[in-house]
């Protein structure tokens, strides 16, 4: 049995199969099993217009995001969950990294449109816009680092309220990714309004939980970082 990657784009290697394992792979964890159901701890805002603004606000003062994460899969055809761990950053506009360490090494790299990806010695580039997939993949990623997740036609939200975080669950309303998708989780630190938690629910019931630790908001990140060759 091939065990998938520690990088959600890996698993895709340009034939529908492997287009279905980059879903199974990606996000972006069991508990919910409807996305009518509610979250224990939360209650759904009925009057969000608060927290869009604050959300809105907070995000235009974010431009770039340094952190570690720790990525967690939980797949059928596997009985324990896939743990990876790694470095990431985000820069406005589109740009992200995120760095691979245990228990592998791996590499990706989004810039404007632009993927890239390194395992061991094979690497490859592709671009987003010449596949919808990807396009949406990218958007996706780079919607919930940089706070425009909301505003994003193809997804149609809730926000529900915890005691110290939000919890955005955005339900896929475009053809293509409710076919995989159930829904996908952003959970928000009430103090500082930035994602700490992205939870990704695929039809079949897999998913993957990224979660952010140690962030540093505002840091300076060198431009090197999401130079694609």
């Amino acid at each position: 049995m091939d065990i998938p990657s520690p990088g959600w784009i890996k698993c895709l290697n340009w034939n529908p199969m492997r287009e279905r394992l980059l879903l199974l792979c990606l996000f972006c964890y069991s508990a919910c099993v409807s996305v009518h159901a509610q979250y224990p701890g939360y209650n759904l805002l009925t009057n969000d217009a608060a927290f869009r603004q604050q959300f809105a606000d907070a995000s235009k003062k974010t431009s770039s995001i340094e952190s570690d994460f720790v990525q967690e899969k939980n797949l059928s055809m596997l009985s324990e969950k896939i743990i990876s761990k790694g470095k990431f950053w985000f820069k406005k506009v589109n740009r992200v990294r995120m760095e691979y360490s245990q228990p592998f090494q791996y590499l990706m790299v989004l810039n404007n449109g632009s993927i890239y990806i390194k395992d061991d010695q094979k690497e490859n580039k592709i671009s987003a816009k010449s596949n919808p997939l990807f396009q949406q993949i990218n958007k996706i990623m780079v919607d919930c680092m940089q706070g425009s997740a909301l505003s994003n036609p193809d997804f149609s939200p809730r926000i529900f309220e915890g005691r110290s975080s939000f919890l955005i669950e955005l339900t896929p309303t475009a053809k293509n990714l409710k076919s995989f998708f159930e829904h996908i989780n952003i959970i928000v630190d009430k103090k500082d309004f930035s994602g700490t938690e992205i939870e990704m629910y695929e039809q079949g019931g897999d998913n993957t939980i990224i979660r952010f630790n140690n962030k540093q908001l505002n840091a300076a990140i060198p431009d090197a970082l999401f130079i694609i060759h």
